[in-house]
């Protein structure tokens, strides 16, 4: 058996697979799942919302399900991933062993940069104002560091994936230039699409949405996206203009989505407000840390919960944001990227990431 995993590491990591090195979970004989390298990008804010730079491994504690994990890689922004297992002191995860021959010994190709998946509000809500967004997101791309990657989609009631993820800036601006408005919105329908293919890719993977009104066309629920996100490691910004307001079901959707994937939510009551959102959100890419691990053994298939706490009583004042868990993929998502992009079933809300959202079903 174990033999048997060693070559399926092997030839996943030939193939760069999405997810990243593997590492394999307890489970029964009927239902295998595989746990990857879990990818959390954490923000640190005094009660003023000012970034806290400059803090080191051990001043991080993460916790899995209560367990404490012990780190992988760390960084700061855009600077290069740090393989802990090279560092002799790495705070409450004392002990932590170097990575085994089956995990990659340098994680800088997986973590540098961030992979930035721009969703654009096509529909008929944005016949007024719609120049107006185009140029604040040709800004938010061009400030973006060279690092980044970036994807530029549509929606209305159909997504158009304009410009696919690359490093050219040139063809995602032509991209944002040549969208047009019409039709209805189905918001929760595209963005679970847009997490799939942000799912695909290593690394921090970010989805930035600007919505300019409440979704009226989705068959899918947004518990369902908001649990897809957290499990497949996406931050989810979401601007809105003051028409969303006008639905508060809409606003509280928003605000918890954006919450519980590690990300925010913007509400822009004219052009100047959109711009600061998105300048807010190119700051928040530049200042968060990223921190990586490899699960413990761990018995629960489901729902697992995840926290950081800061170590130190100076640091225990300041607040901590990230994604709030996740839930492990079945093995067979673990093939490579094509097979990943055909399987993926639309996930099923659970209590555990429902309970996070208020349900929207009702009004469908």
């Amino acid at each position: 058996m174990v033999s048997k995993f060693c070559l399926l590491v092997l030839i996943c990591v030939s193939l760069l697979i999405a997810s990243g090195p593997e590492a394999k979970a307890q489970s029964n004989p009927d239902i295998h799942v595989t746990v990857n390298m879990v990818q959390l990008n954490v923000a640190v804010t005094d009660k003023k919302g000012n970034y806290i730079t400059g803090l080191q491994p051990k001043d991080f504690a993460i916790y899995e399900d209560g367990i404490l994990e012990k780190p992988a890689t760390f960084a700061e922004g855009n600077e290069p991933a740090r393989n802990l297992g090279d560092l002799a002191d790495v705070g409450p995860a004392e002990g932590l062993a170097r990575p085994s021959p089956e995990r990659p010994q340098t994680f800088n190709d997986l973590i540098s940069g961030a992979n930035v998946f721009v969703l654009f509000d096509t529909s008929d809500y944005m016949y007024r104002g719609f120049v107006f967004a185009q140029d604040a997101i040709s800004d938010f791309i061009r400030s973006l560091g060279s690092a980044d990657k970036i994807a530029f989609y549509s929606y209305s009631r159909d997504l158009s994936r304009a410009a696919p993820l690359t490093a050219d800036r040139s063809q995602v601006l032509q991209a944002v230039r040549s969208t047009v408005a019409g039709d209805q919105a189905a918001l929760y329908n595209c963005l679970l699409l847009t997490l799939k293919d942000a799912a695909q890719n290593m690394g921090r993977k970010v989805v930035v949405v600007f919505s300019n009104g409440p979704d009226n066309s989705s068959v899918v629920p947004p518990e369902d996206v908001a649990e897809f996100a957290q499990s497949a490691g996406v931050s989810i910004y979401m601007i809105s203009t003051q028409e969303a307001r006008l639905e508060p079901v809409s606003t509280a959707v928003f605000d918890r989505m954006t919450a519980a994937t590690g990300g925010k939510a913007y509400f822009a009551k004219n052009w100047k407000d959109e711009r600061q959102a998105f300048a807010s959100i190119r700051d928040d890419l530049a200042h968060l840390y990223s921190l990586t691990y490899y699960p413990k053994a761990n018995p629960n298939n489901g729902w697992r919960s995840v926290s950081i706490r800061l170590m130190g009583d100076q640091l225990k004042k300041y607040k901590v944001r990230t994604r709030s868990g996740y839930r492990p993929l079945p093995s067979r998502f673990s093939g490579n990227r094509a097979a990943i992009s055909e399987s993926l079933p639309a996930p099923v809300a659970t209590p555990s990431a429902a309970e996070q959202m208020p349900s929207t079903r009702n009004r469908r």
